[in-house]
């Protein structure tokens, strides 16, 4: 079984930056890409950043340029440094890991702008 784990959400203001971590441990094989996905109230799950096992990245238009994902191979984590925070990002982020056993999902973690 393969557990994942978010933190680093929380509280700031707009122009200011989080950053958030993801850390997975288990039964690991190998995993594929990993990455962060956000649910803001009465929306839907959207993809923010994922990157491959190569490094590979892949990011949300409306962050780009904002939002850094760095992924550390041997220790299975993935982090997501967000600046320039704007009140739509509010939300609450998950982890999400690609692995030969199928998807995994973090907890969440809610990181909330005020403007």
């Amino acid at each position: 079984q393969v557990h994942v784990v978010e933190s680093g959400g929380g509280l700031v203001q707009a122009g200011g930056s989080l950053r958030l971590s993801c850390a997975a441990s288990g039964i690991i094989f190998s995993i594929n890409a990993m990455g962060w996905y956000r649910q803001a109230p009465g929306k839907q799950r959207e993809l923010v950043a994922t990157i491959s096992s190569g490094g590979r990245l892949a990011y949300a238009d409306s962050v780009k340029g904002r939002f850094t994902i760095s992924r550390d191979n041997a220790k299975n984590t993935v982090d997501l440094q967000m600046n320039s925070l704007k009140p739509e990002d509010t939300a609450v982020y998950y982890c999400h890991t690609d692995t030969l056993l199928g998807d995994y999902w973090g907890q969440g973690t809610q990181v909330t702008v005020a403007s």
